[in-house]
């Protein structure tokens, strides 16, 4: 009888969260099943890109691309204390079809502290996004934020403090295959190739204060061991990272300062597609292979990342219309090899919120950055040949329920 009332449930939630109208859906309560603080939600969303690149000709001569971009499902809730979460994102075959982005259970033990056990959130920087745009900052492409990892996480939210404890086994693993590559269909950037994340450490603490100006200052430090499928030796990565956060009437102000190494143990030689043996273009140290969306790139395998956000929320509270939030996100990745050619990302733009509707209005410039300009493989390593700004304009059209 309780699981033929859960089924019902969860059925009415589907029906609910797809007939309701656009003002509705600003207001409609979290829906909970049971008594007391027990609860189970879905949420989702379908989401859809233009855009408009200027280094593809195609694009100049099309006047762009419209199409569709994401669809994802979540499920989150609380029974008896006992938490859990999970989303699930189905992208175009090119970004990698569908794909686990978080899943993991826990317990709740009160309003402070809480442990997740599985694929979940890496804590790191300012959370839940160190920007403010689509895009996200820079540091999501080296890996450093809106990550999830498989582990145990245990976290801490006081009134002054904030502290998160993590221990990861691996990224979120697709296969049990020690000897193949890192699977590149994920939606959090991790090291790949022939290289493995293992055995990482993470710490973070939040000091905050402040009423009418309420403010964070952040450490975060991750450490851990880079496995290498052809030697059997571990190398190891370690982060270091102080952020700052600012919420002051309508404006938030986010600041970030990291720094990175990346020491793998590749071999001095590989075989190619014939089986000769080949000098092994990883081996020099300088570059390490990230993995995600099936389209893996190099990046610096030692560099600095300094970003800055500035936002400014603008209520409107009219009709379906709930507010328009203007912003700027600036990222730098310094790298250390001087051969290479530094990069930059900086995304001017606007959201609307029109109801269950969130729109994205970007224009995001790029120099030696794969996503953003006509270098892909090495644009954070050694940078493009052309090492000039290019720009591309997108605009994220997303219904969320």
């Amino acid at each position: 009888m309780k699981n033929l009332k859960l089924a019902i449930a969860l059925l009415a939630i589907v029906v609910i969260s797809q007939n309701i109208s656009p003002i509705q859906a600003q207001t409609i309560p979290k829906i909970k099943i049971g008594s007391g603080e027990d609860y189970i939600q879905f949420s989702g969303a379908l989401r859809f890109n233009y855009i408009y690149s200027n280094w593809q000709k195609q694009n100049k001569k099309k006047g762009g691309e419209f199409g569709y971009e994401v669809f994802y499902l979540g499920l989150d809730g609380l029974y008896k204390k006992i938490l859990f979460s999970m989303q699930y994102r189905i992208y175009g075959r090119n970004l990698g079809g569908g794909m686990l982005s978080t899943g993991y259970t826990g317990y709740k033990f009160n309003d402070r502290h809480q442990i997740q056990l599985g694929l979940n959130a890496v804590p790191f920087g300012p959370l839940p996004y160190n920007s403010h745009n689509w895009f996200l900052s820079i540091n999501y492409y080296l890996g450093l934020e809106n990550d999830a990892d498989m582990g145990v996480k245990y976290s801490y939210t006081g009134k002054d403090w904030d502290v998160d404890l993590a221990f990861y086994k691996n990224s979120d693993l697709l296969d049990f295959n020690s000897e193949s590559n890192t699977n590149t269909s994920r939606f959090s950037y991790d090291v790949g190739g022939r290289n493995k994340e293992t055995n990482q450490g993470n710490l973070r603490v939040i000091r905050k204060w402040g009423k009418q100006a309420k403010q964070q200052l952040g450490v975060s430090v991750l450490t851990g061991g880079i496995y290498n499928i052809d030697t059997k030796r571990m190398g190891f990565r370690a982060t270091a990272g102080i952020h700052y956060n600012l919420d002051y009437k309508n404006w938030n102000l986010k600041l970030m300062a990291l720094s990175y190494k990346i020491n793998p143990r590749p071999a001095k030689t590989i075989v190619d597609s014939d089986g000769n043996p080949i000098a092994n273009p990883d081996s020099d140290g300088e570059i390490v292979t990230l993995a995600a969306y099936d389209a893996p790139y190099n990046i610096a395998s030692a560099a600095e990342v300094y970003t800055a956000g500035l936002s400014y929320k603008i209520p409107i509270d009219k009709g379906p219309f709930g507010a328009i939030t203007i912003y700027n996100d600036f990222g730098y990745l310094h790298k250390h090899e001087k051969s290479f050619n530094d990069s930059f990302q900086n995304v001017t733009g606007a959201s609307f919120e029109i109801g269950p509707v969130l729109i994205f209005l970007d224009n995001a410039l790029g120099k030696n950055h794969p996503w953003l300009g006509p270098e892909w493989t090495h644009a954070f390593a050694s940078g493009g040949s052309q090492n000039t700004w290019n720009y591309r304009f997108n605009l994220n059209i997303g219904y969320y329920f």
